[in-house]
């Protein structure tokens, strides 16, 4: 290094007195020496200093970053997968620990602003959901159960066996036990008027399907002890019977209490968490709306257990849904027709191909008077009139209406049977008139076309007569005339088509099962497997049935033809015009619309109370 970059300073002495020459240049070397001696350190600090820095924080930074983006690895599963994983864990995950020492991260890059750093790529881990297990039994084609296997909670008796061992308080006006008898068939029916089969005939109540439903399920041939191998959870829950008792007489309280209490059982249990109960199902052998009260008001009727928020989620068989809510789904009423076995239905539906029929067309039912826009009394009138109607009154003395054998008998001689709406949308005679071969005539598409949608074809036409409830109300049309202009062979032909129904319109014996055969419990069980099955997989792909859903136009859903995916208008709407507040919501509207609620519920009670005085 020369002596101008080594910086050196001269005191104003050496300035005024010069040294000699030999004694300056002595001088200089001996700072040079210095220099180089400072500038040597001086690389060697920052030389151990670059070192540690990225030697050792180095290292240990990368390990943590390392650490921090390495995605963990998943267990897999074993035979006996754990029910809390995954989807809805039981307590929250808990933060990872901070680094000790945190990695230096590149800055955020700026918009617009030309950088050659790139984003590494997002790590996004593939959620395992805990229902995996139950949808990939499908695919083993060596199982016969897989993806139909059912789960049954094993509930407290107080939810359905103390219920029928206390069975003469199931219902004010009758006594019930008879009718839970023979697994909920009720008592045998002798066949004297030989209007029946020797077998398989039982005076069965038309609200029994709890007791019935759930005896089935004990038969069913792929249930599981292993909930996380299920297509589906049972609750075997006698709703119907639980209302019943409490309808009359008590408090909001008294007919919640049951509810409240199975709701909060349920949600305790592990099954609960995989879904939400999205996979639950039970059954009520009642209209939709005697578990949908609309208020805390002690005189409004019912209970709220299809209004509570987790039986929302639940899916709720019954023999009469709501068009405006998604958590019921109609199934058909008991008829009288039980049989034990394949041959016995075959036999069946053979003699109903060869009955001689002499009536157009009959009705078995009583008036509205109280009920000013009830068709029933045209109908009534239409039938009285006509040389080739047949009318089974109900309501004069001791009727024959209620009679098994009657009621039989004469759908069995007609071709077609008159069905308008009872007191809510539905009838059992509906399913009666089936069961006899006998062609239904609806006159509103809520007694059968929307509410039986897992039981009966998509096109009504093939099966049944559609006649609009102002077609008969405004008197501008003759039923008779109606009829008549249908094609004999037209009538032979829809007649085949509701004799090939049978089997899946009736309950099956529960004591036994059917070989070849899908009777009402196994269309339903196939119908509710599916549903969970599609909801399972599009969550998985994250994605969802319909777009832009509408529950109150939940009718509409299971009349989409395949591939739609949203629900528009349709020719049925004024049918079901959901009365606006302050509207009279116990009587139809100007549109056809039908009785609903508490009032078409109490109705319905009174009824059955005018029945049991036969």
């Amino acid at each position: 290094m020369t002596p101008r970059v080594a910086m050196r300073r001269r005191s104003a002495e050496e300035e005024v007195a010069p040294t000699e020459p030999t004694e300056k240049g002595n001088d200089g070397k001996n700072h040079t020496n210095r220099i180089y001696l400072l500038v040597s350190l001086s690389l060697l600090f920052w030389a151990l200093l670059f070192y540690f820095h990225f030697a050792v924080i180095g290292t240990s930074s990368s390990s943590n970053i390392q650490i921090q983006l390495q995605p963990q690895p998943q267990p897999q599963p074993s035979s006996s997968i754990s029910l809390r994983v995954d989807k809805f864990p039981l307590d929250p995950p808990k933060p990872p620990k901070e680094p000790l020492v945190k990695p230096l991260l590149p800055p955020a890059p700026v918009a617009n602003a030309t950088s050659t750093f790139k984003t590494p790529p997002r790590i996004v881990e593939k959620q395992e959901f805990p229902f995996v297990r139950a949808l990939k039994t499908a695919d083993n084609k060596s199982d016969p159960c897989g993806g139909k296997y059912i789960y049954v909670h094993d509930l407290p008796s107080r939810f359905n066996e103390d219920m029928l061992r206390d069975c003469k308080k199931l219902s004010l006006w009758t006594n019930m036990c008879k009718f839970t008898t023979n697994a909920g068939l009720g008592p045998p029916l002798e066949n004297v008027e030989g209007v029946f089969s020797d077998q398989g005939w039982y005076a069965t109540n038309q609200f029994a399907v709890d007791v019935i439903f759930s005896n089935r399920m004990k038969q069913y041939k792929c249930l599981t002890n292993d909930s996380s191998l299920a297509a589906a959870i049972f609750v075997p829950f006698y709703a119907g019977f639980d209302v019943a008792r409490y309808l009359w007489g008590y408090n909001i309280s008294t007919r919640d209490a049951a509810s409240l209490e199975l709701v909060d059982w349920l949600m305790k249990r592990p099954e609960w968490e995989i879904m939400r109960g999205k996979d639950h199902f039970l059954v009520a052998g009642r209209i939709t709306w005697d578990f949908r009260r609309l208020s805390e008001e002690e005189t409004d009727w019912g209970n709220k257990l299809l209004f509570l928020p987790a039986a929302k989620n639940m899916s709720m068989l019954v023999v009469e849904s709501s068009p405006w809510n998604a958590n019921d789904f109609g199934i058909p009423y008991p008829t009288y027709f039980h049989p034990a076995k394949d041959s016995e239905v075959f036999e069946w539906q053979e003699r109903m191909r060869n009955l001689d029929r002499k009536w157009l067309f009959s009705f078995a039912g009583a008036p509205r008077p109280d009920n000013p826009k009830s068709i029933r009394g045209q109908i009534i009138d239409q039938c009285r009139n006509s040389k080739v109607g047949k009318l089974l009154e109900c309501d004069f003395g001791e009727s024959k209406c209620h009679a098994p054998s009657s009621i039989m008998q004469m759908f069995q001689g007609s071709l077609f049977c008159l069905q308008p709406q009872g007191d809510s949308y539905t009838r059992r005679s509906a399913f009666d008139s089936m069961l006899a071969g006998c062609i239904p005539v609806f006159f509103h598409p809520g007694s059968a076309y929307t509410q039986y949608t897992w039981h009966l074809p998509k096109n009504y036409t093939t099966y049944s007569v559609f006649i609009p409830e102002d077609d008969i109300r405004k008197r501008n049309m003759s039923i008779e005339e109606r009829l008549l202009q249908i094609p004999a062979e037209q009538v032979k032909i829809m007649r085949e088509n509701v004799i090939k129904l049978i089997p899946g319109l009736i309950y099956a014996d529960p004591r036994s099962e059917l070989e070849t055969l899908k009777d009402a419990f196994d269309v339903s069980v196939e119908a509710i497997i599916d549903k969970v099955t599609r909801l399972r997989k599009n969550m998985i792909e994250g994605r969802t049935e319909y777009d832009n859903f509408v529950e109150e136009n939940s009718w509409k859903y299971a009349l989409l033809e395949e591939g739609q995916r949203e629900a528009g208008g349709h020719v049925w709407d004024p049918f079901f015009s959901k009365p606006k507040p302050g509207e009279d919501s116990s009587s139809n509207d100007g549109n056809g619309g039908a009785t609903i609620s508490a009032d078409a519920a109490k109705n319905s009670w009174k009824s059955e109370q005018r029945d049991k005085t036969q």
